[in-house]
């Protein structure tokens, strides 16, 4: 995945939670998963319109 192991995965978490707090993860992965879809839904919509 993208060259990262777990030891790397993990420091990262590690400071997301403390420059966001732990109250906030959620929300912010949740809005990115919202945008990560909207884009795949409109590269999609953009190849059926090229069909």
């Amino acid at each position: 995945m993208f060259g990262i192991g777990m030891p790397e995965l993990l420091l990262i978490l590690l400071i997301c939670l403390l420059i966001f707090g732990g109250a906030k993860l959620p929300e912010i992965a949740k809005n990115l998963g919202k945008g990560i879809n909207a884009f795949k839904k409109e590269m999609k919509d953009k190849d059926e319109e090229k069909k």
